[in-house]
């Protein structure tokens, strides 16, 4: 079972323990603090310490509580002052006012008979005590309070559980998808043709611009690289193919060739080769406005479903597609083949695949973007400085 999977499980538990009428809230917080720490959620890992009365934590917070009591002026010097230093003890333990210590937090835990910074499991029982033997208070301990204590605890721990859980359950899915198709995509693009490979790439990013005119030449981008990958899988040819012309300018003909000849399934052909029509023709509709100057026809959404319809245009041609690593003799490293970083510098495809990502995405190369792709070290800077003109 995996990490996320875990902790999935965890808070899951937890919700359980606290939408339970029998749950326990010390079990619900047990667990929604072990699966914070499984995924790095520091902030709820703390306040689930705090709620479990870790002297870490509640010291300072008693302090500043003590403080707040004693000096309830807040427009003395000294207060601003206190204040300040309270807050700064309270930060470098990774405590933030938000959600360790908010004003109904403090509210609750300034109420030392309802149990104030003590351990959750321990004001449950003392609740439990007195439920059990019908007195509203133990001298020290009052029943109501401990309540009004136990419900904050539990309303507030649901919150940050049921957050945790959407974000375990559901958040980044789409996200991580897309990354999955782009890097699988890229990587055999890469493999394919560098220059296509980079087009796409670019593309990407000029959609994550906030400029209109990027967006525009994000759609351009879109259609050079259809038009150089048709050139590389089915050259222009004076003969027509099942009655379409496939010369230079039908680019969208020639992908649709080469799905014809290399798809044996004719449902899976026909369905690749729609997709190729509709991006082509919503491609040219679209630059035919950008190129008569209607910029307001020109949504970033519009350039954003380009590009992903690249990519999955792109992934169905290259599902059907052997690969072979070229190799080609270029000196500078902008315009360095992948098989040539590989074998110059020494490094393996992987990471000469990352140069070229970076060299695409940053619109060039030089030492300082090449230093920060991981895998290159001081070593193969110096190699590259020998073997490539550098910027």
């Amino acid at each position: 079972m995996t990490q996320k999977k875990i902790a999935l499980q965890l808070v899951d538990e937890s919700l359980k323990e606290l939408e339970s009428a029998k749950g326990s809230v010390l079990s619900a917080i047990q667990k929604l603090q072990r699966a914070a720490g499984i995924v790095g959620e520091d902030d709820k890992k703390i306040w689930c310490s705090i709620q479990l009365g870790d002297p870490l934590y509640t010291t300072p917070l008693k302090e500043l509580l003590s403080f707040l009591i004693e000096h309830n002026d807040p427009a003395t010097k000294k207060y601003k002052e206190g204040l300040r230093r309270h807050e700064k003890i309270l930060n470098e333990l990774g405590l933030s006012h938000s959600i360790h210590y908010t004003n109904e937090e403090l509210n609750v835990k300034a109420n030392e008979s309802g149990g104030g910074y003590l351990n959750i499991g321990f004001i449950e029982e003392r609740y439990a005590d007195l439920v059990r033997t019908k007195r509203g208070n133990d001298g020290t301990y009052y029943k109501n309070n401990l309540n009004n204590h136990i419900n904050y605890v539990k309303k507030k721990a649901h919150e940050l559980a049921s957050q945790l859980f959407s974000q375990l359950k559901f958040s980044g899915t789409v996200s991580c998808c897309f990354d999955l198709l782009k890097s699988a995509v890229d990587d055999r693009l890469l493999d394919l043709n560098p220059v296509i490979a980079e087009q796409l790439m670019l593309a990407f990013k000029s959609v994550s611009s906030d400029k209109q005119e990027e967006w525009s030449h994000s759609l351009t981008t879109c259609r050079r690289l259809l038009e150089g990958l048709a050139d590389e899988l089915y050259p222009p040819s004076k003969e027509r193919f099942n009655g379409r012309p496939v010369g230079q300018a039908q680019y969208v003909n020639r992908l649709w060739a080469f799905m014809d000849n290399s798809i044996l399934s004719e449902s899976n052909k026909e369905l690749a080769k729609a997709h190729i029509d509709f991006l082509g023709s919503w491609l040219e509709k679209v630059n035919k406005l950008t190129n008569k100057g209607v910029h307001a026809e020109l949504e970033q959404l519009e350039a954003v479903k380009s590009v992903f319809h690249t990519y999955l245009v792109v992934a169905d041609i290259l599902n059907y597609l052997k690969i072979s690593s070229k190799k080609s003799s270029k000196p500078h490293i902008e315009s360095a083949s992948l098989d040539e970083l590989e074998a110059l510098l020494g490094i393996n495809r992987s990471v000469a695949k990352e140069i070229v990502k970076v060299r695409a995405t940053e619109g060039g190369l030089d030492i300082d973007s090449l230093s920060r792709v991981k895998g290159i070290g001081p070593k193969t800077i110096e190699k590259a400085k020998e073997v490539f003109e550098l910027e």
